[in-house]
């Protein structure tokens, strides 16, 4: 564009290969890149029209929806088919963040484990009795694994041997009050 307008208003016609040269792209890339100008500007208006499209559904959704959820509206509600790849590029191009809060997996640990419930002492902190088998500890930790989902895993231990005589391995951190769930367990 600059060298066109640069040619155009100072009659440097036997320049352009000289400026293209300058501007270390080729001349047929040019004529290209012009030729291909009103395409662009079509593709330009056209992804405005997905932006405001995106833009009402996510404030209609009072800056709650994430990509998937405003594709599934944009696709059921207006009948557009749209990529959630490029509803996220959007997103992200014009700084549409969803307000959604992630769960504190240490709230849901403690509420599900009644962590905070009071238990008379019985050992005195001296764990080690002396004795295989006669005192188990345990702990419940997590990890994400794929997109972000939380995997609980639960453990006990002997206490003496310090062996995990077993454990179990959760997506969610409901209680059973089966033992079957439970892997090497000496406990039947």
């Amino acid at each position: 564009m600059l060298i066109e307008q640069i040619i155009r208003r100072y009659s440097l016609t036997n320049m352009f290969s000289y400026f293209c040269e300058m501007a270390e792209v080729s001349c047929s890339g040019y004529y290209a890149w012009q030729q291909a100008e009103s395409i662009r500007f079509t593709l330009e208006e056209k992804d405005w029209q997905d932006y405001e499209l995106i833009h009402k559904v996510f404030e209609g959704k009072k800056k709650k929806a994430d990509a998937l959820t405003i594709k599934m509206i944009v696709e059921n509600d207006f009948f557009v088919t749209m990529n959630h790849k490029k509803i996220r590029r959007f997103m992200n191009k014009f700084n549409l963040k969803a307000r959604i809060r992630q769960a504190n997996p240490y709230k849901k640990m403690a509420k599900a484990t009644h962590e905070h419930k009071v238990v008379p002492n019985l050992l005195n902190r001296k764990f080690n009795q002396g004795e295989p088998r006669k005192t188990f500890l345990t702990d419940i930790t997590y990890v994400y694994w794929g997109s972000g989902q939380p995997a609980y895993l639960s453990c006990v231990k002997n206490a003496v041997t310090r062996e995990i005589v077993a454990y179990h391995l959760s997506r969610s951190l409901k209680m059973t009050s089966s033992i079957g769930h439970w892997k090497n367990s000496p406990i039947h």
